[in-house]
């Protein structure tokens, strides 16, 4: 049976809103360019070491294996201070999120092959390392270890932050400080050796490495700082929510966001300089209808969420932003929305929401939303009201039922997403924002309904 419609009519049609260069064919040929670009900066080192006219002489193929791994090594690592660098045109047709998610996995593989270069050397052509002792050892080899220490210490600290109990703050601070170090170790390594690099052409290259990954630090560590200086922000608002989340409202004192779209998130720091490392992404709350205002919604699960929750009226803040692709104006053919949320999860949700009902967008929506208690899920009043205005079905799960509740208990699993989920909702974006192993057991469910893949959009919960 075809939903029946709302009564609202939409002040504008629905692919009204989406922009040039969000349209599918465009957002392909970007992804595809970025793709090839990336491939191209891994393969520049190799190419250029082939052509070269002058070559050192040939030691064996598990030499030239080794140092084919330890060029990749340094290229990959080169490319991680692009993909953390918050350039938009580079993470806008892929979502930031999914850019950094690359970046882990994208770290990994570069220590590896830092490990496998170096593995290579010390079972097959151990004299080539010299002396491993630090004081003795020539300092262009000691460079080199200490470039893969330093990233493998990253990759330790970074994958078991919580686990060892490291506060966010020192965590980023030693984040930047371990990626700078050991990359340039790597590159002194690489100069200092001399095998390839000596020759007029590679060292052109690797020079060039230099100066492209100093202008990414000078971006992202002055001049992107010296921009938010610029453009700061003010609380105006902190007003405490269902579940012991806070909702911060900013307000411009100059140019507020530039090209934002609903659900998509920020960087936000609190404090008197944008010069900081205490900066932390969380969803822009609000819609741009709602602008130049700008909501962030936070829940207090770490050291550092639990101080901006208490952020003051009056403090200064800097935003820098927005990024992602988690928004209803991608979807500007979609008959409809399945849109299910966990807990804080629920904030870009919101975000949409807001825009749909600002806009009087007459499209069916089908939210689901999980919480450990009814009482505990932040705007509950709010998705009511929004019920009221546009064509919205909210479907409360909470873990624990309340006295005298009718509805869904429990998790949201395959039962309880049939009973909600018409057969024609199938070619619907569906929109999932929450914890990992809630969104991992939906995503399973709605592939055995039999919704396609590419029309499910996962929101990274925790992208750092």
């Amino acid at each position: 049976m075809p939903e029946p419609d709302h009564p609202h009519a939409a002040a504008l049609p629905p692919e009204a809103y989406i922009r040039p260069v969000d349209r599918p064919k465009m957002v392909a040929l970007r992804v595809g360019f970025w793709l090839l670009v990336g491939f191209g900066a891994v393969a520049l080192p190799f190419a250029v070491l082939l052509s070269g006219a002058v070559r050192p002489a040939p030691k064996g193929v598990l030499w030239d294996f080794a140092m084919g791994a330890g060029f990749a090594a340094l290229a990959l690592t080169a490319l991680q201070f692009a993909l953390t660098g918050r350039i938009k045109w580079l993470t806008n047709p892929f979502g930031a999120d999914i850019v950094y998610v690359f970046h882990r996995f994208l770290s990994w593989g570069a220590v590896a092959l830092m490990a496998l270069h170096f593995g290579v050397l010390y079972l097959w052509y151990q004299p080539a390392l010299g002396e491993l002792n630090p004081l003795s050892a020539r300092w262009e080899l000691t460079a080199g270890r200490v470039a893969l220490l330093c990233f493998g210490l990253l990759i330790v600290t970074s994958e078991l932050r919580k686990w060892l109990k490291i506060e966010y703050h020192f965590w980023r601070v030693m984040h930047v400080m371990l990626a700078v170090t050991g990359f340039a170790a790597a590159l002194a390594h690489v100069l200092g050796v001399g095998n390839y690099s000596a020759m007029a052409d590679t060292l052109a290259l690797w020079l060039g490495v230099t100066v492209v990954w100093f202008g990414f630090v000078i971006w992202s560590r002055l001049i992107r700082p010296m921009v938010q200086m610029a453009h700061g922000w003010r609380v105006v608002a902190n007003v405490a929510e269902r579940g012991g989340v806070h909702t911060l409202t900013l307000r411009p004192d100059g140019a507020g966001l530039r090209m934002w779209r609903p659900g998509q998130f920020a960087w936000l720091a609190v404090g008197n300089s944008p010069y900081t490392l205490r900066e932390h992404p969380f969803t822009i709350s609000s819609a741009p209808e709602q602008g130049p205002e700008i909501a962030f919604s936070i829940k207090p699960l770490g050291d550092d969420s639990e101080r901006l929750a208490k952020t003051p009226v009056g403090a200064r803040a800097y935003v820098d932003g927005p990024f992602g692709t988690f928004t209803v104006d991608r979807e500007g053919d979609a008959a409809g929305f399945v849109m299910i949320a966990g807990g804080i999860g629920i904030t870009p949700v919101m975000a949409n929401l807001a825009a749909l009902c600002a806009r009087g967008d007459r499209r069916r929506v089908i939210l689901l939303y999980a919480n450990k208690t009814l009482e505990d899920a932040p705007f509950r009043e709010e998705l009511a009201q929004m019920a009221r205005e546009i064509d919205l079905k909210v479907v409360h799960v909470p873990e624990a039922a309340p006295e005298g509740w009718q509805g869904e208990v429990g998790m949201i699993d395959a039962d309880i997403l049939a009973r909600h989920l018409p057969a024609h909702s199938r070619d619907w974006p569906h929109m999932l924002c929450g914890p990992a192993p809630m969104t991992k057991a939906v995503i399973a469910a709605l592939r055995r309904m039999g919704v396609p893949k590419w029309r499910i959009d996962l929101e990274a919960f925790e992208i750092v």
